[in-house]
């Protein structure tokens, strides 16, 4: 592979981090009855195209049979730079061609959409835990629509660039802009989906993503008709929305938690300024909020109330990774978002296979990628984080989009206190108030309508929604693509 050298290349680093894929399988037996997987579909039918065929995915190792196509590999997204972004899409179970397609974005940033929300939340396979295959996830999400998976932007996952200057430019505008262009380069190789109802979906540090795309998406379609894209909506997770009002709601989501103690909560509200560029000058504020991850690092933020993983990867040296924090005099501090460290070690085993690789169609094989969840360097260098998305979201409500947000109750990652100050900020005058939702006649969380926006919790959820509540997210997908409030009643 040719590379164009203009600073130095940096190395893959590894990531661990929180939550358990069992749960699936355990609530898969007795919550509702298991969809069995069917005969994968003869590649051989009209819609298919040679492009398609190319990336239609045939031989994948451990693969359950069903009866839907699924594609991977690369767009190109930049030809002078070699820059090329991996996607993996699976068709809906049934009735693709009548069904929306959503791109699903994970966060960090730096971390991978395939190996997060493909394979261990939404997506039909999730990574078996003995990390040599996969198993059929009967709560995905393209039960309900056509899933598009992108690993964004340039040095996630498999996604690179040839030109090495391209990743100290990475920022958000960069991304935005790089997934833009990968949505009408593969547009071009799935001409069926030009027209079709689209929907940006993500969580954690894809709250920015998200609604930065989809006002990207808004401009461009006003600016030249024939790029258009029918955006209908978006729906975000445990979404890093406004920098004061998150760091402001996970310390009083810690405190009220029991996590930090009285004396810590009155120090950090007296002495931090989050709303400053110049936070960290205030040696009381550092040392209070040291005080916090200290006590954070002995439990799982992403998921205050489940066991930590006990074992070769909690005891590893990437432990210490697991809240990666960084200040900064010049941008609002960043914290990693993270998941399960035992999941993130099976996903890379997999990833890392040669035949897996080729069946995805990014190594031949014998000269293999080297794919990690997360890639700490681009956490670290990050140069461009807008510190509120809250003015994209009125311009987003103004034209009249979809907009849902949805909190898992146990984050204390980006906790529902942090979600309730953003949205709050916002001023929306609510049109249904707060009120339960149900699924299988049980409280799955609470919810309230605003004009242009709602917002809901998931009753016993942490960061990843959907590892813990797999049912009841696909429920509640299901009622977003409607358009429809969760059941409020039994």
């Amino acid at each position: 592979m040719q590379v164009f050298f203009c600073c130095h290349l940096f190395s893959l680093e590894s990531k661990m981090a929180a939550v358990f894929l069992t749960w699936v399988l355990v609530s898969a037996i007795f919550f509702e009855p298991f969809v069995n997987a069917r005969p994968s579909p003869v590649a051989s039918d009209k819609r298919l195209n040679s492009s398609d065929n190319e990336h239609l995915v045939t031989n994948l190792p451990g693969q359950p049979d069903v009866d839907f196509r699924h594609y991977a590999g690369y767009v190109t997204v930049n030809e002078k730079n070699g820059r090329a972004l991996f996607y993996w899409f699976y068709e809906a179970t049934t009735q693709p061609d009548d069904k929306p397609l959503v791109l699903w974005l994970n966060g960090g940033p730096g971390c991978s959409s395939v190996g997060y929300g493909a394979t261990q939340e939404i997506g039909p396979f999730l990574v078996d835990n003995d990390g040599r295959g996969i198993i059929y996830n009967p709560y995905s999400w393209n039960r309900e629509a056509n899933m598009l998976f992108l690993e964004s932007p340039v040095g996630v996952g498999f996604s690179y660039s040839n030109t090495t200057c391209d990743y100290s430019a990475l920022g958000d505008d960069f991304t935005a802009n790089d997934a833009y262009a990968f949505l009408q380069k593969w547009f071009l190789r799935f001409p069926l989906y030009r027209k079709r109802a689209f929907y940006i979906a993500g969580e954690s540090y894809a709250g920015k993503y998200v609604p930065e795309l989809a006002e990207l998406i808004l401009d461009r379609n006003s600016a030249d008709p024939s790029l258009h894209i029918d955006l209908r909506g978006v729906l975000m997770g445990n979404p890093e929305t406004s920098d004061a009002e998150d760091w402001t709601g996970m310390v009083d989501y810690a405190w009220s938690h029991a996590v930090i103690s009285d004396e810590t909560h009155q120090i950090i509200r007296k002495s931090c300024n989050f709303n400053s560029n110049d936070t960290w000058s205030n040696d009381d504020c550092n040392r209070a909020v040291d005080e916090l991850f200290r006590q954070y690092n002995e439990i799982d933020i992403f998921s205050l109330y489940t066991s930590i993983c006990i074992g070769d990867a909690a005891s590893s040296d990437d432990k210490a990774l697991q809240l990666m924090f960084t200040r900064s005099s010049t941008m609002m501090p960043r914290i990693m978002g993270g998941y399960d460290p035992c999941l993130d070690d099976y996903a890379k085993a997999f990833y890392n296979r040669p035949d897996v690789q080729k069946a995805l169609h990014v190594s031949d094989g014998h000269r293999l990628k080297n794919w990690s969840i997360c890639n700490h360097k681009i956490f670290k260098e990050w140069s461009d984080s807008k510190p509120s998305v809250l003015p994209i979201y009125k311009k987003l409500i103004a034209a009249g989009l979809r907009i849902w947000v949805y909190s898992g109750d146990t984050d204390g990652r980006v906790p529902v206190l942090s979600t309730r100050y953003s949205l709050g900020s916002l001023g929306l005058p609510v049109t249904k108030a707060w009120r339960p939702w149900y699924h299988q006649k049980q409280v799955s969380g609470w919810f309230q309508e605003y004009e242009g926006l709602m917002f809901a919790t998931f009753r016993g959820a942490g960061h990843a929604v959907p590892i813990f509540k797999p049912s009841e997210s696909l429920a509640f997908f299901s009622a977003f693509l409607q358009g429809e409030s969760p059941p409020s009643s039994r």
